[in-house]
């Protein structure tokens, strides 16, 4: 197995790429920038891109997966509920003071119990609104494995005051998707370091005030 983090962009995303060296088959999760250094990652390990998953459509987690998209020919899949993100590009790239990436629908909706991902290593999408509308994660089971997205974060959340956010939104989706897995799952989120569900359970202060 080939798990690597590519942190991308000038809000420092985490871009994950998880591939099967047997199969020869791989994923990435949220190509928000440095598209070429990802595709270059891709090109040296001798991988054939499945499929392009995006947790989110904010502009530094989706900015760049038409373009890899284009280099590779794997389809994008992102939750149809973040569509209306997708049309804001150009206001999104005024908030982060860069230029605006050209961006499509998705190829698929990424919608809550779908599986995605390679055969040996599959994941369970768990629809999390909250920080956006169509937020969704990605629980890898055989490899106690969540990647959280901005749903969730070491010692925090995510933000809930751009469009699409819902503070109780959040917290629920956290608290009955998130936290219903086992203490032991890793959680690889948007930004900032790894943690697990147990220490966000104990620690969270967002989490330990309800």
């Amino acid at each position: 197995m080939i798990l690597e983090t590519f942190v991308v962009g000038p809000l420092q995303c985490n871009c994950t790429l998880l591939g099967d060296e047997e199969a020869g088959e791989a994923i990435v999760i949220d190509p928000g920038d440095e598209v070429s250094r990802i595709f270059r990652r891709i090109t040296d390990l001798r991988l054939r891109l499945k499929q392009i998953l995006v947790t989110h459509a904010h502009i530094d987690h989706v900015g760049g997966a038409l373009k890899l998209k284009h280099l590779t020919g794997a389809p994008i899949l992102l939750n149809e509920n973040d569509l209306p993100l997708l049309k804001m590009m150009e206001e999104q790239a005024a908030w982060v003071g860069v230029p605006t990436p050209e961006v499509a629908a998705p190829d698929a909706s990424l919608v809550d119990g779908m599986q995605v991902g390679l055969d040996r290593y599959p994941a369970e999408v768990l629809h999390t609104p909250g920080h956006t509308q169509g937020s969704i994660c990605l629980h890898f089971a055989p490899l106690k494995m969540v990647i959280a997205g901005d749903t969730l974060f070491a010692g925090s959340i995510g933000r809930t005051d751009l469009p699409g956010g819902n503070g109780r939104q959040i917290i629920e989706s956290i608290q009955t998707r998130l936290m219903a897995l086992p203490d032991d799952t890793r959680v690889l989120p948007g930004h900032g370091p790894e943690t697990t569900v147990g220490a966000e359970r104990s620690y969270n202060p967002f989490l330990k005030l309800r």
